[in-house]
């Protein structure tokens, strides 16, 4: 991390929310005292803008939402030019989730659901629900260069923050504790329709002391009937996550509620360093070249298959950019 910008510690006054300039950007902190390191985000424009491109019910853009910021929240962590993946498969009505944080700071995503299903479930069902039972995979991909990194979770009736804090015990080792939230304004939009603005925020906490003996973690409990682990963890650690346990939804989603306010609330007593910021845009990777290689490596056969009105049309389903190739092009490559 680079050298804290700011210190928001015992009698001092938490920043003030301005123009909500504070959204849409990822804030590392520090707290000393407790050997505590995270980072929180609020996520607003930008989640909007990655929303309203596909007709999500509401539910579904909830748990999207709530992928995108556990997203910004890990991919903003790479100290290298690379991406952070994550992606579920399950077989819930929602069966795909795929969002990923190029560096500096390009983020989408994307989900793929049941439409009937979800219909029938509440707007409030719970990201359990909607994604019920299969695999969540979270990627590291440093180039085609380098050998990915990837960790697998299990989904198990579990949401967004139970796989984060599963993913850092059984691959990093590291305590670990995550809080997210979506919001929803309702809106009129151009022509008196009705139309929806979305928010969400999120904090992460790991326990990083200089002793990794005070890092211990309790055994999950392996359903088999075995004396569970009773170990006690370390009191700072046990203090953050009783700190974190206090965040309200309207914290994380409020926009006059900027992450440094949050931060204070929470750790005053102790004093939080904040460092600088980094950015976070609503920036798809697709574009006219990358589309057309991908056509280059499908077979003739399958090329045929896609033509339709004399044309290979392809739309991206992360931004939705439609794009057209003729035939021919693919053709003269194949006898290039």
């Amino acid at each position: 991390m680079t050298e804290p910008d700011m210190a928001i510690g015992r009698g001092e006054t938490a920043p003030l929310a301005t123009h909500r300039s504070h959204q849409d950007a990822v804030l590392p902190f520090a707290v000393a005292p407790l050997d505590l390191r995270g980072r929180a985000v609020q996520l607003g424009p930008s989640l909007d803008a990655i929303l309203a491109r596909h007709d999500y019910p509401t539910a579904v853009a909830r748990l999207l939402g709530e992928a995108a910021t556990l997203t910004a929240l890990l991919g903003t962590a790479l100290k290298f030019q690379g991406k952070f993946i994550l992606q579920t498969q399950t077989n819930g009505p929602v069966s795909m989730l795929v969002a990923d944080f190029r560096t500096p700071g390009s983020l989408r995503a994307y989900a793929r659901f049941d439409a009937e299903a979800v219909e029938a479930l509440p707007r409030t069902a719970d990201a359990a629900t909607l994604l019920g039972h299969g695999t969540l995979a979270m990627t590291v991909d440093q180039g085609s260069h380098m050998q990915r990194y990837q960790g697998i979770v299990q989904l198990d009736g579990i949401g967004l923050e139970e796989v984060a804090r599963r993913y850092f015990r059984q691959s990093e080792q590291i305590p670990t504790e995550v809080r997210l939230a979506v919001g929803e304004t309702l809106t009129r939009r151009e022509g008196d329709t009705p139309g929806q603005n979305w928010t969400a925020g999120g904090v992460l906490l790991q326990f990083l002391p200089d002793n990794e003996e005070r890092m211990r973690q309790r055994d999950l409990d392996g359903g088999d009937g075995s004396t569970p682990d009773t170990r006690e963890e370390d009191n700072a650690w046990r203090e953050g996550v009783a700190l974190m346990n206090t965040i309200e939804a309207e914290e994380l989603t409020d926009a006059a509620v900027t992450p440094e306010r949050l931060l204070f609330r929470l750790f005053h007593e102790h004093g939080v360093h904040a460092f600088e910021p980094v950015a976070v845009a609503d920036d798809c990777a697709c574009s006219h070249d990358k589309v057309s290689q991908v056509i280059s490596n499908l077979t003739t056969q399958e090329r045929v298959e896609s033509v339709e009105d004399g044309l290979i049309r392809v739309t991206c389903e992360f931004c939705s950019r439609a794009y057209e190739f003729e035939p021919q092009i693919f053709e003269t490559k194949d006898t290039a």
